[in-house]
């Protein structure tokens, strides 16, 4: 696509190119991740896995499907592949039963070499996701812990209640009984998450995406994460942060970033609302987040409702046309760059809207949704011709319920802000300009 910068050095690492430069002018340590638009991707879900039932299907190498995908997010203008769960687990991914299998309802690790060599081939940064915070019932190590008691070599991996030797009772993860959480203080649990990590960063991946990183104490990844970047200095580790105080969470754990919610809620929020003075309250936290770090920033992910289901496609743009131009590492989630709908529901099966199968290849797609994809190429064109976007400040220009005019400003005083004006209603519109040039107009 035209205007897109480079993303690779010769050591498989992310181009210098203009960042770099503009990094180094600011005297701002410089990490490849602040070029990347990731393409979230569910495995599971997109490649058609069975989630609650047993898989007696002939169709093992599901993960291959994705490989036929590959160009996809390339054509969009996406240059990271973020996946969620693809080792072994009993459902939806984040129960765990081996940290070092992949999933066989995905395929095994010669179809993961290959959809990461060929990623890479396509200058694709892959990150997983890590869940690292608890592991299913079904797990090797608390099966153990129920059939040997004290006598177990992981009876300290969990926090445990051995009073009753015949209903071993372990301590979970919010309420949920199936998932049995770490314990974070055990020395050999810091071992083996270290080598859990260690061991896929050999393997090539680039970085971690670390699932419910809210619910760790930051001591634990403070042993974890220095072990880790000492073997993998450009690896990128983010946590999964829903509220609290960012910056100190991320400054006290050592991660590189943590996700961005309340940017997420207050944008659906205001648009549902049509009040945008929440989203500025909100543009203004971000604005000291953004002094201490950078947030991965994102408007649909694989655990809320589609933007689409929750604003209206018209509104979805204007959401986008935000994440484009506020400061972040912007995530686009699967299906949402095809205006695909689903609601997030609060029961069994509750993800199921949210997580679909996608078709074999992108020949498969509806032409419906090919004028959302066109939006988001054009506004990841204006992120990339514009790469000081990720570190970008906004500053509000005119603000009503319905109405809010922001510029988007660089910290190099050479380049040009970036003007946004956006407009709710019964007609949404989103304006884009640099100056006197009009980037992006929707409608067209």
């Amino acid at each position: 696509m035209a205007g897109i910068l480079p993303t690779r050095t010769p050591q498989h690492g992310a181009g210098c190119g203009r960042v770099e430069y503009y990094r180094k002018l600011l005297g701002v340590a410089m990490s490849w991740a602040d070029q990347v638009i990731w393409w979230q991707v569910y495995p599971l879900g997109f490649c058609g896995a069975p989630i609650r039932w047993d898989d007696d299907s002939d169709d093992d190498h599901r993960l291959r499907r994705l490989l036929r995908w590959l160009d996809y997010p390339v054509e969009m203008g996406a240059n990271g592949l973020l996946l969620g769960p693809v080792f072994s687990s009993v459902s939806h991914g984040y129960d765990t039963v081996d940290h070092q299998q992949i999933d066989p309802r995905l395929g095994d690790d010669d179809d993961f070499d290959d959809l990461l060599r060929q990623a890479h081939d396509r200058e694709l940064r892959v990150v997983l996701d890590g869940v690292f915070n608890h592991v299913a019932w079904e797990h090797p190590f608390v099966q153990d812990v129920r059939e040997k008691g004290a006598e177990s070599q992981y009876v300290s991996w969990f926090h445990t209640d051995l009073s009753d030797p015949d209903d071993v009772r372990f301590e979970v993860f919010e309420g949920h009984g199936n998932l049995v959480g770490f314990n974070h203080d055990e020395p050999a649990v810091v071992d083996y998450i270290t080598d859990v990590m260690n061991d896929w960063l050999a393997r090539g991946v680039d970085g971690w995406r670390l699932d419910a990183a809210y619910t760790t104490e930051p001591e634990f990844w403070q042993q974890v994460l220095p072990r880790v970047r000492e073997a993998h200095p450009d690896a990128w580790i983010f946590g999964e942060v829903i509220h609290g105080d960012y910056a100190d969470i991320l400054q006290s754990s050592g991660f590189d970033s943590v996700t961005q919610y309340e940017l997420w809620k207050a944008c659906w929020s205001s648009m549902d609302d049509e009040n945008f003075y929440e989203l500025e309250w909100t543009l203004k936290r971000h604005n000291e987040f953004l002094d201490a770090f950078t947030p991965q920033t994102f408007i649909g992910n694989h655990d809320v409702t589609r933007i689409a289901s929750k604003v209206g496609q018209s509104n979805a743009i204007l959401a986008l046309c935000l994440l484009m131009t506020v400061g972040g590492i912007p995530s686009i989630y699967y299906g949402d760059e095809q205006g695909v709908t689903g609601i997030k529901e609060e029961r069994l099966g509750g993800d199921d809207q949210v997580r679909p199968p996608m078709p074999d290849s992108p020949d498969g797609l509806s032409d419906l949704g090919h004028w959302v994809f066109e939006a988001h190429q054009q506004l990841i064109g204006v992120r990339r011709r514009n790469p000081w976007l990720v570190t970008a400040r906004t500053e509000t220009q005119a603000i009503s319920n319905e109405h809010f005019v922001y510029c988007a400003r660089p910290q190099d005083p050479n380049e040009a802000s970036i003007t946004v004006e956006l407009t709710l209603g019964d007609q949404p519109e989103a304006i884009v300009r640099q100056g006197d040039e009009e980037l992006f107009h929707y409608p067209s």
